[in-house]
């Protein structure tokens, strides 16, 4: 991607949008085709850009016939359904209901916006009926978005970390950025707070989740440190959200501290035995369909002794998922691998034997969740359970992968802040700096970039309709 010298920002639009990720963007290029003058502030540097969701490859869309590359039907209802059951039931159903019905039109406007999907791959068919796949992936969709700003005259400053908002009486009166190493101040007529949560701040996860988030990776974007929302929940936005509820998955115990993305993440729990650094399994490794499933297990994870746990799988559950980016560790038996894992080798390998016996013979049906469960252990597994007996044998070790937390700031059905006081009176909020609303605990696959897409529409035609 070729950088270009950048132009000083205009300091006064019409609309001062914070963020340069989907939901950003969505707000941007929907104010901007109103007429409405935007600029867009993006605290990474232009080859960082995008925030998560350069690291993103699908959202969930509901349609009540076939769609371009999605099969068959996904009806509000069960959209909701399977949101309600990931979550427990806390979300916001008013808001839950409003993103999901909204998912449609979405896809429309993405592709209107050089957005391209894709067929679904190997080892991601189960969402062939729930979730659109962009061609080229997030970063795919990103450039597409950039590009159509960039045609509408949005003003795109990059390296411009907000660092102060003045919030006077539930309306934005200032902004100050650190554009290029310099303060600069803004005075936008409204403002749409799209910078993320403060999953890249370790320090303030620590606090919630003690010194064990230090052991914590954070597989998106290290600029989500969450400056603004800090700030406007000091200034009296009203919150929503638990600080300690948040995305996180198992990742590749050997990926990086920041930024590893979607690829670290490890698909194989479902037909494994997961275990602690004692040996134990822990939890029922087949639940449920993965995209259901899979954000339970870095709190999981996060939960066990050294924050690390250990997939055990064998050759015959190789070609079941999507590759790892990185090989797992082989053996040719139990013992061996446990100790080339660092286990205790006698314990692991009466772990997997204790499961193997529990076992049941029946059909096994990786695609769905199969009744094939191992019965009498203490966790059960529920679906998938296959004596792990083929060798050769493999192993992962999985850490908490932090995606993004919950922590927000509240909005309405037009995704405008909610202050202590009322509703704000030129602020709105799109993505994950509002997801709380919407995902109380749990995650369901794709559903963030059905909440950005959704809310950013609807905070750029609420800012454009406040300037008018």
């Amino acid at each position: 991607m070729p950088v270009h010298r950048q132009a000083p920002p205009n300091t006064k639009p019409d609309i001062l949008v914070i963020g340069g990720g989907n939901a950003a963007l969505t707000a941007a290029l929907t104010a901007a085709e109103t007429g409405a003058s935007v600029t867009l502030l993006e605290s990474a540097p232009e080859h960082q850009r995008g925030g998560n969701s350069r690291h993103t490859r699908n959202f969930r869309c509901a349609h009540s016939e076939p769609l371009d590359t999605l099969a068959g039907q996904y009806h509000e209802n069960e959209y909701l359904n399977d949101l309600l059951e990931v979550t427990q039931g806390d979300t916001d159903e008013e808001l839950a209901r409003l993103c999901i019905r909204n998912s449609r039109g979405a896809y429309n406007w993405m592709t209107k916006h050089g957005v391209r999907f894709q067929p679904p791959l190997s080892g991601t068919l189960s969402l062939a009926r729930t979730n659109a796949f962009f061609l080229g992936g997030g970063k795919a969709l990103l450039n597409a978005y950039y590009r159509a700003a960039a045609a509408l005259g949005v003003g795109i400053s990059y390296n411009s970390e907000v660092t102060r908002i003045t919030y006077d009486g539930g309306r934005v009166t200032d902004v100050t950025a650190r554009v290029n190493g310099a303060d600069v101040v803004f005075a936008p007529r409204a403002v749409v707070a799209a910078s993320g949560g403060f999953e890249a701040d370790l320090e303030w996860l620590a606090r919630v989740w003690g010194e064990a988030a230090r052991n914590f990776v954070v597989r998106g974007t290290p600029h989500n440190r969450g400056t603004v929302l800090r700030e406007l929940l000091d200034q009296g936005a009203e919150s929503v959200g638990d600080p300690a509820q948040c995305h996180a998955v198992a990742v590749d115990g050997r990926a990086p501290k920041y930024d590893g993305g979607i690829v670290t993440r490890l698909d194989c729990v479902p037909f494994s035995a997961v275990v602690n650094r004692d040996g134990e399994r822990f939890h029922d490794e087949g639940e449920d369909i993965w995209p259901k499933r899979y954000a339970v297990w870095g709190r999981l994870v996060a939960k066990q002794p050294g924050q690390i746990a250990y997939a055990i799988i064998d050759s015959k559950a190789t070609g079941l998922f999507m590759p790892s980016a990185f090989p797992p560790v082989a053996a040719d038996t139990i013992e061996e691998l446990a100790r080339k894992l660092g286990l205790p080798a006698r314990k692991v390998a009466r772990t997997i034997e204790t499961f193997n016996a529990a076992c049941r013979p029946g059909l096994f049906r990786p695609g769905e969740r199969d009744g094939l469960a191992a019965g009498g252990l203490a966790p059960p597994k529920s679906n998938w359970a296959r004596p792990i007996s083929r060798a050769p044998f493999y192993g992962y070790a999985l850490r908490p992968g932090v995606t993004f937390t919950y922590l927000g700031v509240k909005v309405d059905a037009e995704a405008r802040v909610c202050s202590r006081g009322g509703a704000s009176g030129n602020l709105w909020a799109a993505g994950e700096i509002m997801a709380g609303s919407l995902l109380g605990r749990g995650y369901l696959a794709g559903f963030g970039m059905t909440i950005g897409t959704v809310f950013g529409r609807l905070a750029g035609e609420g800012a454009a309709r406040y300037v008018r």
